[in-house]
């Protein structure tokens, strides 16, 4: 596996499964990194540490270190702009469990209200439906609504055209969801112990906020490798990095087949040392 810079992507610090939004289990995830040759692995569900405790002991049995994570999806209170942080190695695992709670159920509320809409269009496609699809994951997710238009025989894809133009923001039955301030959350992570980093910065536009919050001494780092990151993008971001202080991470942000772009497991993903690095300031090592 190679990441975008050229160098041999040995460990993937940003992977989903089923427990989120994902469609592959924590036990595909890790089998398939052992068979790549994976060295470090987070397992970051959306807003849940679920899949921490059988990621470590799996990884302990297949030899791949496991450092625990999720990906919390914030808002910055000032400029609105969605951030998503990356939280790695939390000692308190229930109590930051607990302060993310209230976004799986949020979302679970916003995700049902835009079902509702898409049941005015697809009568089939009821609420009781949705959650039976999105009965593994700890909260429901658009890929739930779709995977069901995909099995009625409305789209052959769950992640695509038809999505955006229905569920996802700017779609015909989007909702709007809430979700804590990006300081709110970041306190939490270090509250319990955790490591804070701000994910994929392209996707949002969120250098500016980066600069900001590194400059106020909230952040622990930044992901520089990621599938939706550009060249320029990764020289930025090294660039704030190397300014700051902050640790460097990457990952493919795998999805299996409900990724909006394809990318395989170990794509994208960081070296020996810098996953080392975070480890061992997440007192892992």
């Amino acid at each position: 596996m190679k990441n975008k810079e050229g160098m041999t992507a040995v460990c993937d610090l940003h992977t989903h499964t089923v427990l989120s939004d994902a469609s592959r289990t924590v036990e595909q995830v890790m089998d398939y990194g052992k068979k790549i040759g994976l060295k470090y692995i987070a397992i970051t569900d959306h807003d849940t540490l679920a899949g921490t405790q059988e990621a470590l002991e799996l990884g302990a049995r297949c030899g791949i270190r496991v450092i625990p994570g999720t990906e919390i999806s914030t808002r910055d209170e000032n400029t609105g702009r969605t951030v998503h942080v990356l939280c790695y190695g939390p000692k308190d695992r229930e109590g930051l469990q607990r302060f993310l709670d209230g976004t799986l159920k949020s979302r679970r509320r916003q995700k049902l209200a835009i079902a509702a809409n898409v049941q005015k269009q697809y009568p089939l496609v009821t609420p009781e439906l949705v959650e039976e699809y999105a009965s593994q994951s700890q909260s429901v997710y658009e890929c739930h609504i779709m995977q069901i238009l995909c099995d009625l025989g409305y789209t052959n894809t769950a992640i695509g055209e038809m999505m955006r133009g229905l569920v996802s923001s700017g779609g015909s039955c989007f909702v709007p969801g809430s979700y804590p301030s990006t300081r709110e959350a970041i306190r939490a992570v270090h509250d319990c112990g955790g490591i804070a980093v701000v994910a994929h910065a392209q996707q949002f536009d969120s250098f500016e906020l980066i600069e900001a919050y590194a400059g106020r001494g909230w952040l622990d780092g930044v992901e520089i490798n990621h599938p939706r990151n550009s060249d320029k993008t990764r020289r930025r971001l090294r660039e704030i990095a190397e300014r700051y202080g902050l640790l460097v991470t990457g990952g493919s942000d795998f999805h299996g087949q409900y990724a909006k772009e394809p990318h395989p497991l170990g794509f994208c993903g960081c070296t020996l040392e810098e996953a080392r690095q975070v480890a061992e300031r997440a007192g892992i090592i």
